[in-house]
């Protein structure tokens, strides 16, 4: 069974911007948060608003305080004149698509033109645009309707900016030869042209089509209603579990697109779920898939992948009793990242639902395998590596366990006090520093290795680390800013972060390197820049709205770290 994921699924440019603006409003702000309307045309974010104490309003009060925010579809400017009339505080997060279309509606509108809107009377887009016709607005859904228009003297004609764009080339075509005179605008959204072009190809090229996406979603219908014309087993869903497996059962190829509404946590977890129960049907390749899931959700392949880092970063500083310390960077870090996913289930719910869920459900059998798996480390590590490295990983050990908890002496942004975790950044800065302590520094003091080999291992391995927690990070923005965490991506957009992950892996490939020309680490040191080399193409191939899902993504690149060890070992 191949599955496909559109490229153009989820959130476009408007949608994207919308949601972070209430998202930002309401982890900055105590003030109370609403929306006019609908945010976006999904359930599941609305849900999640409303989780965030996030309300929406569908009447403008005479009197109200607060931040209102105007959705992405817009709305009339007498609305927006009288929602600050009433004495809440405004910010507008129409769609700057949608923004353009109400201008040229408006400068046309005060010359005395008709308005001739392609679109659905009742969509709150049209409904807005409807607001800056000065009354003098028509909209039409079908040919005949435009037919049985009156022919004005002056009319300016514009698409809603959802509209199926093979029924506005129509609708251009007849204004040409029966009203040229007509003042006609593309204003359908590139985002938009984009989507239907590739559901159209990926319909004709696939056995079926699952379009994930809210029902009262105007562009995610038109998505189901094209890949639909194409004769091909169309299914469009809000959840998951309206998947119907047996109508998909004969079907060797499904392709999932999702309209500009749908965040990626939903498009993921569609993608997780169809291939698992599609992929029963073959029960070694479903083995294989059971196994990769599991290792992924319990963090073993993570710990995995420290414990190769660890015993690299030995056999680069020409340490040979190595494999004890590979052993306690494993434990240490089995133990952190379980006991953070323990305390991070609820932005997990957005970011990896499956993992969030199967967290919920083992939530005491984990907690004692990190305990487990945290004091086996420390007492290896006392019986083995010294007093002074049994220190250290002690006070990482302690500095892990109170990242979750609320002991800095400072407000964070709300006034709240606040914790480790709260500091803008530091996810990604603390778990870097905490892998090459453990993998690098606690093999170094305990061997009383040379500081200049050391200084080098250690920032090989921190730019590795340091760029697969940035790339989870930004593969999980929307998760993470819904719960009002402000990682590096957030705080630096994902194009700043995805060139500092692409500057740190090219220093490290230069840093190996270096060393073909010194005897600061050991023989054939330099075969280990193909390591930064290999994460810096998968990263760049990701980057470009690969088709790769995330659980993939996840696998790559934590094995990655793995196939550094198995590197040392071959060349040892």
């Amino acid at each position: 069974m191949k599955i496909v994921v559109a490229k153009t699924a989820g959130f476009c440019m408007g949608v994207r911007r919308a949601v972070d603006m209430v998202l930002d409003a309401s982890n900055l702000s105590s003030e109370l948060i609403y929306t006019y309307g609908p945010l976006i045309h999904n359930p599941q974010v609305l849900k999640m608003l409303e989780e965030k104490k996030i309300f929406r309003i569908d009447e403008i009060p005479e009197t109200g305080s607060g931040i209102v925010l105007i959705r992405a579809h817009g709305v009339p400017p007498e609305d927006e004149k009288a929602l600050k009339d009433a004495g809440f505080t405004v910010i507008d997060a129409t769609c700057p698509r949608v923004v353009r279309v109400q201008a040229i509606i408006n400068k046309y509108a005060q010359k005395g033109y008709s308005t001739i809107i392609i679109g659905d009377q009742k969509h709150p887009e049209v409904v807005g645009l409807l607001g800056y016709a000065k009354g003098n607005g028509h909209t039409i859904t079908s040919m005949d309707q435009l037919c049985a228009l009156p022919e004005f003297e002056n009319a300016v004609v514009v698409a809603q900016t959802t509209q199926d764009t093979v029924f506005y080339n129509e609708i251009k075509a007849w204004c040409k030869i029966n009203a040229p005179h007509y003042q006609i605008f593309d204003t359908i959204c590139g985002s938009t042209e984009k989507r239907q072009t590739e559901i159209r190809m990926l319909a004709r090229e696939n056995d079926a089509v699952i379009v994930v996406g809210g029902k009262q979603s105007g562009n995610t219908k038109r998505l189901a209603q094209i890949a639909s014309r194409t004769g091909k087993l169309t299914v469009h869903i809000e959840d998951i579990s309206q998947i119907d497996y047996g109508k998909l059962s004969s079907a060797r190829s499904v392709a999932i697109t999702a309209g500009a509404s749908t965040p990626n946590w939903i498009i993921n977890d569609a993608y997780d779920q169809i291939e698992s129960n599609l992929q029963r049907q073959h029960p070694a390749q479903a083995l294989l898939f059971l196994i990769r899931d599991f290792l992924l959700k319990t963090n073993i392949m993570t710990a995995a992948g420290a414990g190769f880092l660890t015993y690299a970063c030995s056999v680069l500083q020409g340490i040979t009793q190595n494999l004890q310390h590979a052993m306690i960077a494993m434990l240490y870090v089995l133990s952190m990242q379980i006991l953070n996913n323990l305390f991070t289930i609820k932005p997990d719910k957005y970011n990896h639902p499956q993992r969030a869920l199967f967290y919920k459900k083992n939530r005491a059998y984990l907690l004692f395998f990190a305990v487990l798996s945290g004091a086996s480390g420390l007492y290896l590590s006392f019986i083995t590596t010294g007093v002074l490295s049994f220190f250290i990983l002690s006070v990482m050990s302690l500095l892990g366990l109170s990242y979750n908890l609320k002991i800095i002496p400072f407000m964070s942004k709300k006034g709240q006090f606040a914790r480790l975790k709260d500091i803008p950044g530091s996810k990604t800065i603390l778990i870097t520093i905490a892998w090459g302590t453990v993998t690098c520094l606690l093999p170094a003091v305990a061997n009383q290795s040379e500081l200049l080999s050391v200084a080098m291992v250690f920032l090989f391995a921190t730019g590795l680390v340091f760029a697969r927690t940035a790339f989870f990070d930004i593969l999980a923005i929307q998760g993470d800013r819904i719960t009002g965490k402000e990682t590096l991506p957030i705080l630096l957009g994902e194009k700043r972060s995805f060139e500092i992950i692409q500057y740190i892996l090219i220093a490290d490939m230069g840093i190996i390197l270096l060393t073909f020309f010194t005897d600061i680490l050991v023989k054939k040191a330099f075969f280990f820049a193909f390591i930064p080399f290999i994460m810096f193409l998968l990263i760049k191939f990701f980057q470009k709205d690969s088709l790769i899902p995330g659980a993939h993504r996840e696998f790559f690149i934590e094995f990655l770290f793995i196939f550094t060890g198995l590197l040392a070992a071959v060349i040892t």
